[in-house]
């Protein structure tokens, strides 16, 4: 593959006639342009949803250790806590998810998208149905069902433009060029299809109002899809594109072929079969049958060995690599979230253990894992896909190494304290609710007395918040300035390929993406 040099200056001179080798170049190459406005539109919308998701989020901390931040009925905890997940979870995650998308998809089929009219459809829908939750979550509309909160009309169009985006994507892959499919693309599959049977199963309920409807499940049966939805909305919006984003971002940064492209593979089956089952365990402790919850527990302890094989298989790309980690903020950020990647999905199937989560059930545990996973493995990916692709997608340096060193070691520093934070918070409250005396009594019979006793660390998580959301501020600064000297003009790269390409998800064999 190779990308068209830019035309030379204008010649007053009539235009010789093609010469016999030019003919055959011709007969020979085929050249076509990807389109990389559309990832310019969602690295920006991706930078501002982020800054917007925890500038909420880090209100919402200070509310719990100083009620008096909740400013009235629509900007309370309650009204603004789905905001956040929403915001972080869908239009954060969510617009980093279709970046990287359509940039590595289009160069991993050597082919633009499939309809240019699709993709700003997509975009603008999908902005359209943020800007739609912001509005509807703070004025009270909410299903109340984790992750799943916006109400009809705003699922239906969720539904409509995620039909779109799959028509685009698969429309893609039946035009490419090259007959291998890398690996970072069966994981992008996997998302696209998973989640829309994931969404319209969750989401069927019966309309009583323009803003309101009830699910057609009823109690346990509602509880276990919902969790079936949950879990796995985790698992195919938080996790399996953000591994096609390492498999496809990550050697190219390092300059580096994967470690085992067969690991990936085994990586990517075992994954997707095992994950699907893992949903009960939110549910230990309740009214769902025992079996059901047993079950999603022993599959979550099964997520162990693909999770880990694909966080090995991340880290040992960098073999022979990581001296380059001094001069390189990319794979930094990259070797952090997948380091958190591998956390999270290790202390996910232990809190599905039964006497671990008899500890944990209900503490701010979960909120320790839940953030260690979104922040630390989501985030740092998204900011080092972003600091990756900013120079090239706006052909400039970028303005600041210095500044984006200041990110990472910022935003680590952040994470760490809040995850910190919220394990202590949560170990205390575990021990204190089941702690009897001598009589068999419970010895802090008062719920109060675990509040007060964790709000210190409440405090350490508001800390730690804001230094992450700080990182997030130089981010978007440095970005603005980089943007600011890019050129007026950003045509869309010209690409010569070959008429008949070879096997090889980005012009080499075995599937690794090529380093040029």
């Amino acid at each position: 593959m190779s990308q068209i040099p830019p035309a030379g200056p204008a010649s007053s001179a009539a235009p010789a006639a093609p010469s016999t080798a030019e003919a055959d170049r011709s007969a020979r190459f085929e050249v076509f342009t990807y389109d990389d406005q559309i990832v310019r539109w969602f690295v920006i919308a991706t930078s501002i949803w982020g800054l917007v998701g925890m500038l909420v989020g880090a209100l919402i901390a200070l509310q719990l250790p100083f009620p008096e931040a909740n400013l009235g009925e629509y900007l309370s905890f309650g009204r603004l806590r789905p905001l956040h997940t929403n915001a972080v979870i869908f239009a954060f995650a969510g617009n980093s998810i279709f970046a990287a998308i359509y940039y590595s998809t289009q160069r991993l089929c050597k082919a633009r998208m499939f309809s240019d009219a699709m993709s700003r459809i997509h975009f603008w829908g999908w902005q359209a149905i943020i800007v739609s939750a912001a509005i509807t979550l703070p004025m009270g509309f909410n299903t109340s069902k984790e992750y799943a909160e916006l109400e009809w009309p705003i699922d239906i169009a969720i539904t409509v433009i995620w039909v779109v985006f799959a028509v685009n994507f698969f429309g893609t892959l039946w035009r490419r060029r090259v007959k291998h499919m890398y690996v970072a693309l069966w994981f992008y599959i996997a998302t696209i299809v998973t989640i829309a049977v994931l969404h319209i199963g969750n989401s069927l309920a019966l309309p009583v109002g323009m803003f309101k409807s009830y699910p057609i499940y009823m109690g346990i049966q509602d509880a276990l899809v919902q969790w079936w939805y949950g879990h796995n909305a985790v698992a195919f919006f938080l996790t399996t594109p953000f591994l096609g984003l390492m498999y496809y971002f990550l050697p190219k940064a390092a300059e580096r072929p994967v470690f085992s492209y067969r690991l990936s593979i085994v990586h990517f089956w075992s994954l997707v079969f095992i994950y699907i089952w893992a949903g009960p365990h939110h549910l230990q402790y309740t009214s769902v049958p025992e079996w059901a919850a047993t079950l999603g527990m022993v599959f979550s302890v099964m997520l162990w060995m693909p999770s880990w094989g694909g966080m090995i298989n991340g880290l040992f790309t960098l073999r022979g690599a990581w001296y380059k980690l001094r001069d390189s903020v990319v794979l930094k950020m990259f070797v952090v979230g997948i380091t958190f990647y591998g956390m999270a999905t290790f202390e996910g199937p232990a809190l599905s253990v039964k006497t671990v989560n008899a500890l944990s059930h209900y503490t701010d545990w979960n909120i320790a894992h839940v953030h260690s996973g979104a922040l630390g493995w989501n985030g740092f990916m998204t900011f080092g896909m972003i600091y990756w692709l900013v120079p090239r997608l706006w052909r400039t340096p970028l303005w600041s190494q210095k500044l984006a060193n200041w990110h990472f070691w910022i935003g680590t520093v952040g994470i760490l304290l809040y995850i910190l934070a919220m394990y202590t918070s949560g170990i205390t409250q575990g021990l204190m609710w089941r702690a009897y005396d001598d009589a068999g009594r419970l010895l802090y019979p008062d719920f109060v007395e675990s509040v007060v006793q964790v709000i210190p660390m409440y405090w350490v998580r508001l800390i730690g918040g804001l230094m992450y959301l700080g990182g997030v501020v130089l981010m978007l600064f440095n970005l603005f300035m980089t943007t600011r000297r890019a050129p007026d003009q950003l045509p869309d790269p010209a690409v010569a390929v070959p008429r008949r390409v070879g096997a090889g998800g980005d012009g080499q064999a075995g599937g690794t993406p090529a380093l040029a």
